[in-house]
This record gives structure tokens, sequence and C-alpha cells, in this order.
């Protein structure tokens, strides 16, 4: 082996350091020994579908909890799910903020109302949010259904509601959305894909 300029400065640094960290009383066998837990270690993990474009891709949501039966588990960290084809465990910036929206004190979790004419919205429960909306969506259909064109063909249609589907729905989920649809003679059935 020859010994250059670089190696003997090496080795000399090395000896020194080591000759310093022992008078000192420096020892390096503890803090070796020392690993750092990950913070999804604990975590248990729950596939879910991001919910901001088209894309669909996978996510994996870490939530944390103590195990007490009424403690609601918070979400600590979002990553890309390596087992989806879509995105193959990459995330876009807006995919990678998941866990800011899930865990934003401005998330909407109840359904809140503000009746015609008034500047003020107010929480009202999931049932009665269900049946105002089935109640406008009947009503406008009764109000705005063509049962013939101008020649008098059947054509059964309601041109006034617009049918919009989401990106995160499964195969079986959409194709009901679209029969529902289509049973009420909706015209403007969309998804989210195509906008």
């Amino acid at each position: 082996m020859e010994l250059t300029r670089r190696t003997f400065l090496k080795a000399s640094g090395l000896s020194v350091g080591a000759s310093v960290a022992g008078v000192l009383g420096f020892d390096i066998k503890p803090a070796l020994a020392r690993v750092q837990e990950l913070k999804i270690s604990k975590a248990k993990a729950v596939k879910s579908i991001c919910p901001y474009c088209s894309v669909s891709c996978g996510v994996l949501i870490y939530s944390l909890t103590d195990g007490a039966a009424n403690v609601k588990p918070r979400v600590i960290h979002v990553e890309g799910d390596p087992d989806t084809p879509v995105n193959r465990g990459t995330l876009c910036p807006k995919g990678a903020t998941l866990k800011d929206f899930i865990n934003s004190p401005r998330r909407l979790t109840k359904p809140l109302y503000r009746a015609p004419g008034s500047k003020e919205w107010k929480e009202i429960s999931w049932d009665e949010a269900i049946e105002k909306m089935a109640r406008l969506i009947k009503d406008t259909r009764d109000r705005t259904f063509i049962e013939t064109d101008q020649e008098g063909r059947v054509v059964n249609r309601c041109e006034s509601i617009f049918w919009l589907t989401g990106s995160i729905m499964e195969n079986e989920a959409a194709y009901l959305w679209i029969k529902l649809g289509r049973i009420l003679g909706l015209t403007a059935l969309e998804t989210q894909a195509r906008i």
C-alpha cells in the first residue's frame, strides 16, 4: 500500500479524534446503540384515495390514538401507496398536503344549511340534509320534466339538474350514481375526471 499525503492526514486525524474523545470521557457506544423510532411505527395505516383530482392516487393515511374507546384517532402522516399502480407511491404537492386538509379546524364535518336570503349558516342533522336534498331534487324534476319534444316524440328528460360524480368513487358506486341519474331523466351527467 502506498502512503500518500491524503491517507496520512486521514489516519492522523482519526487517531487524534479518537484520543481526544477517550480523554474527555466520551463513549460512542451508547450514541451508536440509540436508534430513533419512526413516528409511524405505532400508527395504524389505512388505505384511501386522494380526493383532489381525477387521477385517484392511492394514499396511506397513518393515524395515532392511545387506544381508548372514546378517543378519536389523530392523523400524523400521509404518503403515497406504493401498491397502487396509478401513482406507485408518489404524491403531487396537493396530495402531500392531505394531512393538513384532514386535521384542519376549518374542515366541515357536519352539514350546514343557509336558507334563501339568509346570511347565516346553521348546523343541521344528516337526516335533515338528505331530506332537503331529496325534496329539492324531486321538486325541480317535477317542475322542469319534459315528456315529449316539439315533434311529439317521447323523451322523458330533465335538463335543469346537473349531476356530477367524484373521482374517489369506485366503479360500482359510479355505476349506481349514473343509473340513478338516468332514472331521474337527467341529461347533464358528468364526472370530475373529464372536467
